[in-house]
């Protein structure tokens, strides 16, 4: 198989959909050699929000310590190789068709889905490379996602909410509940989840394994003293490692907490503060992109690939936040037919000038006339349905002066989109830089 033979066979695989249970992962890494053993520390990250920006920033961070690094994360915007990663460095095209001839047969035999093969691959390059530390993110959930085949030294749990609840759980108890359980034993526990029933979840959780609870707000703290277009100022500071200031090319003081997990993690592993502030420093070099971030000036462009209403809540209070740095607001949005599309477009009513409602190229596409209606019960006051993410970028560009910001949320898929039609970008300045 070359690589685009691989891409046909990976791709028809979601035809599984979800899944949920290990039986079909642990027989794909059986035939891999079990690499799932030979991952070097383990840090396995699980939330409703933020697990992208903790994963990023900790792979940054221990790749600036002189570690070798493998992240694992999902989805992808443009490219499947950006899943998989070594010190930022994608999976060579030839390493995923020569992982797909190995598993096709049993694929076939055993029904695996495109995210269990995906795992399976990740952590077989990651082994065979020789890692030192391996971070994962979940795809949904915890207890029976693929990635749960690991054993995580350090776990992560940023946030917890409603989300994918017909798999986790109609509450955020049960969902806390599913998460949580990728904690093992004797591993290094560290959340900023507040919800008291979520809270209690991990904690038990972890008591049953024995290990470590370590709590944003009890065991560390944050401060935030700037908000900028693509730039965080906070100072974190920790009872046993004194505190320092930081700078992150990151857009929104909701991301403060988030980076905190990541140092706190860090700091645990022995990691130094000129290597935690180097490796933030350096976050796009680990792929990070697409969480409110500015590709483009006159008019500020921004990819946000937030998918339901917590994270696109936290996106619109960081626009609230930076609110004297645009006039009007134009937002280009599509979403998912799985999702709570009422609650993604509640907040987009009370900022956005204008909308342009488009479908999203798979399947999974809300209708854009059903989105544009959700838009104008939000409140927005024109809303306008466009076929595509380019026909609808190139309305906004037409609409939007040279003061205004368009932002491109709701989705993965809608961002991957504009990003892969060369919409969107140019020469950014200032603090965005």
């Amino acid at each position: 198989m070359d690589y685009q033979d691989s891409i046909d066979f990976l791709y028809p695989l979601h035809r599984f959909g979800i899944r949920p249970g290990l039986d079909r992962v642990a027989e794909l890494l059986r035939e891999l050699g079990s690499p799932e053993q030979r991952l070097g520390r383990v840090v396995h990250i699980a939330g409703t929000n933020g697990k992208g920006t903790v994963a990023a920033c900790m792979a940054s961070i221990f790749t600036a310590s002189g570690r070798k690094v493998g992240l694992f994360t999902s989805p992808h915007l443009v490219d499947f190789t950006e899943r998989i990663r070594i010190d930022g460095r994608q999976i060579p095209r030839e390493k995923i068709a020569g992982y797909c001839s190995r598993l096709k047969e049993l694929a076939a035999a055993n029904g695996a889905t495109f995210f269990e093969v995906t795992t399976a691959m990740a952590l077989a390059w990651f082994a065979e490379e020789g890692v030192e530390v391996s971070v994962i993110e979940t795809g949904m959930g915890g207890r029976l996602d693929a990635t749960n085949a690991v054993a995580g030294d350090i776990v992560v749990i940023p946030s917890i909410g409603l989300d994918h609840t017909t798999w986790l759980g109609d509450t955020v108890r049960l969902i806390a509940a599913e998460k949580a359980a990728i904690i093992k034993p004797g591993a290094k526990v560290y959340t900023a989840v507040d919800d008291p029933e979520a809270f209690d979840e991990i904690g038990s959780a972890a008591a049953r394994c024995e290990a470590q609870v370590h709590v944003v707000g009890r065991d560390a703290s944050f401060s935030v003293s700037s908000v900028q277009p693509g730039r965080l100022g906070l100072a974190v500071s920790l009872p046993s490692g004194g505190s320092r200031n930081l700078t992150v090319p990151l857009t929104g003081s909701f991301h403060a907490s988030n980076v905190t997990l990541a140092v706190m993690a860090a700091r645990g592993e022995g990691v130094e503060w000129s290597d935690i502030e180097t490796g933030l420093s350096r976050l796009a070099d680990s792929g990070y992109q697409a969480r409110l971030e500015q590709v483009s000036c006159r008019p500020i462009v921004m990819l946000d690939v937030s998918h339901n209403p917590d994270g696109m809540e936290r996106s619109f209070q960081a626009l609230r936040e930076i609110r004297g740095a645009f006039r009007d607001l134009y937002v280009l949005i599509g979403v998912a037919a799985d999702k709570d599309a009422a609650g993604i477009a509640r907040p987009v009513g009370e900022m956005a000038r204008m909308v342009a409602a488009v479908e999203l190229p798979t399947e999974r596409s809300l209708s854009p006339e059903t989105l544009a209606r959700l838009c104008l019960d939000a409140g927005v006051a024109e809303v306008q349905v466009c076929g595509t993410a380019v026909e609808g970028f190139e309305l906004l560009r037409s609409k939007a002066g040279p003061d205004d910001m368009i932002l491109v949320t709701g989705s993965f898929f809608l961002v991957g989109a504009v990003i892969a039609s060369g919409q969107g970008g140019g020469e950014v300045s200032g603090p965005g830089t």
